[in-house]
């Protein structure tokens, strides 16, 4: 028997994987652990089923002559690339090649994606599809904290909470074992769920658990914003916290002075008298309970997604919940490895240990480590929405690395990405399944899954996790820090990336050691030991599962509140025409990211084979749809040949009327993000995804095809 963890969310469930003769070569059984207690969901139990999948990759491809991919020996394929990269950057300069990493990597392979790309490729064209889900939390956090890390408490903090305010994220379905942690608030009546869906999440409020509100789209912000107004006007402020462990109160408290409740219940949707009472609520259980206030993508994929990241935690702060034993205000990272992810080096714009990349004591460290001159490593890049629209043209990238991402379903305006991904002189995809980013690629080399693999892992607490190897891969996969260590060698650069995963994060222990994600204190031994570890943990210290408790992360140790405005007051459905939605995307209980390992597995796909777009039975009856019928849904501005979803309609009073939902998980023509927008948080560099402006119409069953 092996313990680990499972492939998926960044909950990380415990599992056991013990041999099997049946039809999976390992069984699953749930292991009690901090996150799970022994539950896994649906994803989680049938994940077996892809180790031995028959679309399985076990050979490198090439594309021939004729443009078809063929089976090549490691040996061309690997000469195809380095050749291809040389080629490129001899023509367009080092930054013509860039890196697409992945918050699904080990903490130990995103370590050593970072390095190669700046210094066995020397490129500043490095992000990854973490810039999709979390860039937003991540930059509010920094500037408010000093440092991001997703919850900075234990998941198990919140079985105690009396409310907990839950902002954009629809748990029951994306990370189905934390329910179990809503237990205690809902019990006491005290579930806040902002969701313009009925979601499942939005479901558990129901019969006196709590509080569903469905704002307007585009008016989260707001809503945090009239919020905080009511805690003022009110005098439910916690002043001596604020007195003692914050700045910035002043103008926070001067930027909600014009959003009293009326005028936010005009905007937003949510009754006066609701605001008031969820004001309350949250006042008086941050004084005399346990309140914790959470944020998800449904809030944070906006254009202005970082302010309403940073409304939410100004209202903590009024509260006086980060760092205080009364409560604490975190994120949910969504991906396996979404926080260790970002942490050690495939942004555009930082150092591993969540260095500044633009830090020259960073860089002097890193060069230290690394054994280069720190003018020789690249400065910062860009984030990846824009990376992305450079595929293939003068001065952007047109050779593409992309490892364990699936750009061509996930990104926004994926029609777009995937025109550039044909643009490029050489698309590289290092994945185990064909995805649809691979069946572009000019070559694929089949790498390891999770069960095949050592490592470590960071989930959504910051708790570092071993990953072990159950099985043997198949004979023609290899590790990633394999392929690195290869390509390095043939670039010219043969020395500093390891094969092995330990050696690998021995390595990354020094280049985090001092920074804001020190993880020079943790070792393998440790974490085999069975010890609970959470950076930073510096050598020679201990963990720190509770971030906060004395002081924020800032030089003065103070939390800085940072007033944000609306640049935009949206104006509700009038803003709309009279055929026009809001389209927001998002995620299933069967299926997960771009859908390229959970489409694979039949019980999964079975239950959910086609994307549906969730509409308004009075917005359906006055388009002619009927349930279960056909619809093509197009971007509004856009003519009759633009890219289009198409799918099947679920009528619903689960929706507001000026909104449709579709999930992102399927791919072609069935793929949402065939529609939405390239449009980004100037912050962030997040993408909006859940506002985009459609049109939508009824479509003959028979007139174009219906398929995930």
């Amino acid at each position: 028997m092996t313990a680990t963890h499972c492939p998926y969310c960044a909950l990380q469930c415990a599992m056991t994987l013990t041999p099997s003769a049946g039809d999976t070569p390992v069984e699953i059984a749930g292991r009690d652990f901090p996150t799970n207690r022994g539950g896994l969901c649906r994803k989680g139990w049938t994940a077996a089923e892809l180790l031995n999948h028959p679309e399985r990759l076990s050979s490198p491809l090439i594309r021939g002559d004729d443009g078809a991919l063929r089976p090549a020996s490691w040996e061309e394929a690997l000469e195809r690339v380095a050749s291809g990269i040389r080629t490129v950057q001899d023509r367009h300069g080092r930054d013509g090649v860039g890196v697409f990493g992945s918050g699904g990597l080990s903490n130990e392979k995103a370590y050593l994606l970072g390095k190669f790309a700046r210094v066995a490729l020397r490129t500043s064209r490095i992000d990854y599809n973490g810039r999709f889900c979390m860039s937003s939390a991540a930059a509010a956090g920094n500037r408010a904290f000093g440092l991001d890390r997703g919850l900075p408490f234990p998941l198990a903090d919140l079985d105690t909470a009396d409310t907990v305010l839950l902002l954009g994220s629809n748990v029951a379905e994306t990370m189905p074992p934390f329910v179990q942690h809503l237990a205690g608030a809902r019990a006491a009546g005290g579930l806040i769920v902002v969701d313009p869906r009925r979601s499942p999440t939005a479901l558990l409020t129901e019969d006196g658990a709590g509080t569903h509100l469905a704002p307007a789209p585009k008016t989260d912000l707001i809503l945090l914003l009239g919020l905080a107004h009511i805690l003022v006007n009110r005098g439910w402020l916690d002043d001596s916290y604020l007195a003692a462990r914050t700045s910035g109160v002043e103008s926070v408290i001067r930027s909600v002075a014009a959003w009293w409740p009326e005028r936010v219940q005009a905007a937003t949707g949510v009754p006066a008298d609701v605001l008031v009472r969820t004001a309350r609520r949250l006042a008086d259980s941050a004084r005399t309970g346990s309140c914790y206030i959470l944020t998800g993508r449904g809030v944070e994929q906006h254009s202005d997604g970082t302010d309403t990241a940073t409304a939410a935690i100004n209202l903590a702060l009024l509260l006086g919940l980060p760092g205080s034993a009364r409560g604490g205000y975190g994120t949910l990272t969504g991906q396996g490895n979404g926080q260790g992810g970002r942490e050690h080096g495939q942004k555009s714009d930082q150092l591993p240990g969540y260095r500044k990349i633009t830090d020259p004591a960073a860089r002097a460290h890193l060069a230290t480590v690394w054994g280069v001159r720190e003018e020789e490593i690249p400065g910062p890049g860009v984030p990846a929405v824009e990376l992305l629209s450079t595929l293939g043209l003068p001065g952007g990238v047109h050779a593409l690395l992309v490892h364990g991402a699936n750009p061509a379903v996930s990104a926004p305006d994926a029609a777009a990405v995937r025109e550039g991904l044909d643009r490029l002189d050489l698309l590289v995809v290092c994945d185990f399944f064909p995805s649809e980013t691979a069946r572009q690629a000019d070559v694929v080399l089949p790498v390891l899954q999770w069960a095949e693999e050592e490592g470590t892992m960071t989930n959504l607490e910051g708790r570092v996790l071993r990953r072990r190897r159950a099985l043997r891969p198949p004979e023609g996969a290899r590790s990633e820090l394999w392929v690195l260590h290869r390509l390095a060698a043939l670039l010219g650069v043969p020395g500093g990336f390891p094969t092995e995963p330990r050696e690998a994060f021995e390595e990354l222990r020094r280049a985090s050691a001092g920074g804001l994600a020190d993880y020079s204190g943790i070792s393998y031994e440790l974490l085999d030991s069975g010890a609970e570890v959470h950076w930073p943990y510096p050598a020679g210290g201990g963990g720190t599962p509770r971030l906060f408790r004395e002081r924020f992360a800032h030089p003065d140790g103070r939390a800085r509140l940072v007033a944000v405005r609306p640049a935009v007051i949206p104006d509700g459905a009038a803003a709309l025409g009279r055929d026009e939605f809001h389209l927001a995307t998002g995620r299933l209980l069967e299926h997960y990211q771009s859908g390229a390992q959970t489409r694979r597995v039949t019980a999964l796909l079975e239950a959910q084979p086609e994307p549906r777009l969730q509409i308004h039975p009075a917005s359906a009856a006055r388009l002619g749809i009927m349930d279960g019928a056909p619809v093509r849904v197009r971007r509004s501005g856009t003519g009759p040949f633009a890219p289009r979803l198409l799918c099947r309609a679920e009528v619903t009073t689960f929706i507001r009327l000026d909104t449709v939902f579709a999930p992102f998980h399927f791919a072609d023509g069935a793929s949402a993000n065939q529609v939405t927008e390239a449009v980004t948080d100037p912050v962030s560099g997040m993408p909006e995804f859940k506002t985009t402006r459609v049109r939508i119409e009824p479509v003959a069953a028979s007139s174009e095809g219906v398929t995930g």
